[in-house]
Formats: structure tokens, sequence, C-alpha cells
């Protein structure tokens, strides 16, 4: 079948490209695209090509570039060695920008979404799922406190996740105080506006003078992460759970030896053997029932709507400024 699929064709160049989406193999599944969801901070990154030398960036992003991976479609066709999914199932598989797909079933990649679940909401799940991962990996007890640095899309999730968790205190920090609104609405406990390198008092205060058990960098910034240790209390955790592409920049402060601070890392949803059991399906599932249950609000997220042919001028737009935008929909339908 024919169909189209947005393509980065050089640094900063993007073009809807014609393409050929041929009869689903062994072990795969057809789909006409519904929506696709942008994961903003990854894309734009790729967008641009820049990042250090020997990064997994630098050796990921070459042109033609196919961006995204958060899709939700309708299977229209089954291969061989397929169970569990029919025809006109809806999916979430972790596709590109594409009006169809040939999409492996399993490994958690490629997940039925259930009636109770938009294609909106189902379109979170690759993120979700990566937030959930580092989440996992702090090991939070109930009553914790935790700081989220950076609140566009996996920043919004987090703010989810740890209230569901039961944490007594999540004090989020950005820059634009409509991104701290929607934070408030779905269970930061307090905000700060401003930069994270003046936000010391602030959590001081929200933490009886402890300071924070997680301090969570969503950002990306390589400036950023100095000015994340200084919030964890005495033996706390620091968690980077943005990307950045130019880790060359990311410099440590004394407070990693002098108030022994832990310093985590997480990329997908790749956990250590303690926690392994919860594969990237169980995680999607786990998210998808929070979901159905009205226990997560993501549909509430979306604030922008494009067709596939805006494409172009989308990135370009976002490239200049991002700051309103959390969920962005590319609307194949």
């Amino acid at each position: 079948m024919q169909s189209r699929a947005v393509v980065f064709t050089g640094p900063r160049q993007v073009e809807i490209e014609d393409i050929t989406v041929g009869d689903p193999g062994e072990g795969q599944v057809q789909t006409e695209t519904l929506v696709t969801l942008m994961s903003m901070g990854t894309e734009l990154i790729c967008y641009r090509a820049e990042s250090d030398p020997g990064t997994h960036w630098h050796g990921w992003v070459r042109h033609p570039f196919y961006p995204g991976y958060s899709a939700v479609g309708r299977v229209t066709r089954v291969g061989p060695g397929v169970e569990g999914l029919a025809e006109g199932d809806r999916v979430f598989y972790a596709g590109g920008h594409r009006g169809a797909a040939n999409v492996g079933v399993g490994g958690g990649h490629t997940v039925r979404v259930p009636d109770g679940v938009s294609n909106e909401e189902a379109a979170w799940c690759k993120l979700a799922t990566i937030v959930q991962t580092g989440v996992r990996q702090v090991e939070h007890g109930m009553g914790d406190t935790a700081v989220i640095i950076g609140l566009g899309p996996l920043g919004q999730l987090m703010t989810q996740y740890l209230r569901l968790l039961g944490l007594s205190e999540i004090l989020a920090i950005d820059h634009l105080q409509a991104r701290l609104d929607t934070a408030t609405a779905h269970g930061a406990t307090a905000t700060f506006c401003g930069s994270a390198a003046d936000a010391g008092e602030f959590v001081s205060e929200h933490t009886d003078g402890d300071l924070a058990d997680a301090v969570y960098d969503v950002t990306g910034h390589p400036a950023v992460f100095a000015m994340a240790l200084p919030l964890a209390r005495r033996f706390g955790t620091v968690m980077l759970q943005g990307d950045c592409p130019h880790p060359s920049q990311q410099h440590l402060t004394f407070d990693v030896l002098t108030r022994q601070l832990r310093v985590l890392g997480t990329h997908n949803e790749a956990l250590p053997p303690k926690l392994a059991r919860w594969t990237a399906e169980k995680q999607a599932a786990l998210y998808l029932r929070y979901v159905e249950r009205g226990q997560m609000q993501t549909g509430e997220l979306i604030t922008h709507r494009y067709k596939p042919d805006d494409a172009p001028d989308v990135y370009a737009r976002l490239d200049q400024d991002r700051g309103n935008s959390a969920g962005v929909i590319f609307d194949w339908q």
C-alpha cells in the first residue's frame, strides 16, 4: 500500500515522503495510523543534528532520518504467527510519523489499546514507560520528597507518577508558569518559577530544611545537572531523566563527594536485574490501566494538534520556541 512519512533529510530540513508499505511479515501486523505523538526533546535534538562526537546521539541520527516513536493505529492486516491481535484492533506501537506501517508484535513495543483509553492518551505509552523506568530506579518510599526540574512532557508524566506513589512533597521547578500550573493540577505540591540555581531556599522550606530525597533533572540541558546536585539531601539521589546531547558540558559539584549523593541515569525501559520483572510490556500495561481508571490524565496534556503536512512548519516553530507546547499530536485520520 502507498502512504506517507515525515523525514529529516538534513539538519533542520523536513519533508513529507511517499512510501510503500508491503505485506506484513512473520510476527507482524499492518496498521493504518490514527495519531502520532511528538517526543519534543528527542525529536528536536534529532532535527538539529547537534551532539557531542562519541555519544549515542551522534551515531543514531543519520540522514535520511525518520523521527518519532509514539504511534497509535488500527490493525488492517495480520501476518503469520501473530496471536492476540485481530483486524480492527487499536494498538500503540513504537513507530515513527507515518501513515501506515508493518510493526512487530511483542516486547512491549506493540500493545493493544483498551476500549476505555483514547487514541491521544494511548499515544503517550512509550514516554510514560520511559518515565516510569526512571521513577522505579530511584526506589521511593511513601512520604519521600522529590524535586522535578523541567515540566515539559516528561516532567508532567513524572509529576503524576510521584503523586500515585504517595510522596509527601512534589516540588516542581520551571521557567514557565503555565507549565507549573499544569503540574499543580496533576499533583505538584509546590512550584518555583525560575532557575533551579535559585531554588535552594524554596526546596529547604518545603522539606523541613533537609532538602529533597530525590531530584529529577528532566531538562536535557547541560547546565542544569550542576544546579540539581545542591538540592538533594545528604545521601540523596539525583536522577538524570533528560538525555543531554552535550554531556561534555555537564559538570559535577562538590556535593557528590561531601554529601555522598547517588547519581543515576536512565535510558528507555532498561531496568537493573532486581527490577527487571517490570518489562516494557508490563510497564505499558500499567500506564494504560492507570489511564483507564482515571488515575492518570494525559489527554489533558495535549496542547497542539496538526496534520502531517504541517510538519516542516511545526518543527521550525518548536525549534524557535517550544515553551507553550507539551503534547503535540499529528492526526493522520
